[in-house]
């Protein structure tokens, strides 16, 4: 019901938000006299901020045209190399890149947003690296007939994309999939896969959620199981491809996503009503382009995400040794080569400052110089990996991790 009821209050902010646009085009235009009056400009942009905050969104693009290295500009080639029912590996080179550039899995979260959300991650590292990223599908997309999707699942595709990497891959998780990535580096060390990754980088995960717990920690805590089956799960509805599968909804998770800075969103529509009231087009544009990837959200399958509450929020089974995959118990003193990096945001507050780190301290038998921590000064969740600080001072510390740890995997695995 409160799909259906979603659907139908989309169908008319599309419908306001289209008609919005007209009128403040028509108010704009230079040979409307309106335009010129006291609140010509202001009734404009406001009906503007209206449109764009109401339109609908699908699937964003990357877009990533062009990168420069070593001060030339290279065609930034996108392709997808494996096509997978809940998520396809994407791949990202440039003709700049040497034969040895290190391969780079970046595990994209799969917490409402769509893989784009880093797109800023993958600009940066593919300067220097040739870079994959698992593009995880809208779950209302994907037919009942592909079957369920849970955190085993979520699993195996990491190792199934490292495996089509090949041998001495790098691997990056970015927020929700440090667990699932951090679980798929110990299976593979128990196995001796040759495809284990060389250097494993967690950023903001939460891997020990015991640790500065946040927000959404708390709200995760703070409920049982059966509020979040309760309230959150919905049914497909009949016209999307995946009709009848059940879903955590996008639209859901964007509401959660938005009231926990509310007024931080309010003030950022504010300033940008402000910016086209005086001509300021260029800030406008920019709120617009940050909003346009924020609104933009997708769902995720039932199973995956209550077991994630389950077993990363509410019962913390990774770092307490009890997490299993296929009904094997997951031993994260496995990792005995893999160098590991956690890098946490000063300012973060859904992945509290020491959840990543404890990853550190479950891997007794990865060497002290194997490990390495890295908190980055006045940085919030998103500025880990995406941002002025991100590509300035955080990616060349993963570019450096990467390069200083690359050269034995590779002789021990050729």
């Amino acid at each position: 019901m409160l799909y259906g009821m979603y659907e139908l209050q989309k169908a008319w902010l599309s419908s306001a938000s289209a008609g919005a646009s007209v009128v403040s085009e028509w108010l704009g235009n230079p040979r409307n006299p309106l335009g010129y009056t006291g609140f010509g400009p202001a009734v404009s942009s406001a009906l503007e901020v209206f449109s764009h905050a109401a339109a609908p969104r699908g699937k964003p693009a990357f877009g990533i045209d062009s990168v420069t290295c070593n001060g030339k500009d290279y065609e930034v080639v996108e392709s997808d190399v494996l096509h997978r029912p809940f998520g396809n590996l994407k791949r990202f080179s440039h003709a700049g890149l040497p034969k040895d550039a290190p391969h780079l899995l970046i595990v994209a979260p799969m917490s409402g947003h769509y893989a784009t959300l880093l797109r800023g991650t993958v600009e940066r590292m593919v300067e220097n690296a040739v870079v994959y990223i698992s593009d995880w599908a809208d779950a209302k997309l994907v037919p009942m007939s592909e079957g369920k999707f849970d955190l085993d699942d979520y699993i195996d595709y990491v190792i199934e994309f490292l495996e089509h990497i090949g041998p001495g891959a790098h691997l990056m998780a970015v927020c929700q999939p440090s667990v699932p990535a951090f679980a798929a580096t110990a299976i593979m060390a128990a196995n001796k896969h040759p495809c284990r990754p060389v250097t494993l980088t967690m950023m903001g995960g939460p891997i020990d959620t015991r640790e500065a717990p946040t927000e959404v920690n708390d709200m995760a805590t703070g409920r049982p199981m059966a509020w979040f089956k309760q309230n959150l799960i919905q049914t497909v509805p009949l016209h999307y491809p995946g009709a009848g599968r059940r879903v955590y909804p996008g639209f859901l998770q964007l509401a959660g996503f938005m009231s926990m800075n509310l007024g931080n969103h309010m003030m950022s529509h504010y300033a940008m009503f402000k910016h086209l009231v005086v001509g300021d087009g260029e800030s406008a544009e920019a709120t617009k382009i940050f909003y346009d990837e924020y609104l933009a959200v997708c769902d995720m399958t039932a199973e995956f995400y209550l077991q994630t509450v389950n077993a990363v929020f509410k019962e913390y089974l990774l770092p307490r040794g009890l997490l299993t995959h296929r009904g094997e118990t997951i031993d994260l003193g496995a990792i005995t080569d893999t160098a590991i990096l956690c890098i946490e945001g000063e300012r973060d507050d859904i992945s509290g400052v020491g959840q990543t780190k404890a990853a550190l301290t479950l891997t007794p038998n990865l060497p002290d110089a194997m490990k390495r921590y890295h908190l980055a000064p006045k940085v919030g969740h998103y500025g880990i990996f995406n941002g002025s600080k991100w590509r300035a001072t955080i990616a060349p510390i993963v570019e450096g991790w990467m390069a200083g740890h690359a050269r034995g995997r590779l002789q021990a695995v050729a």
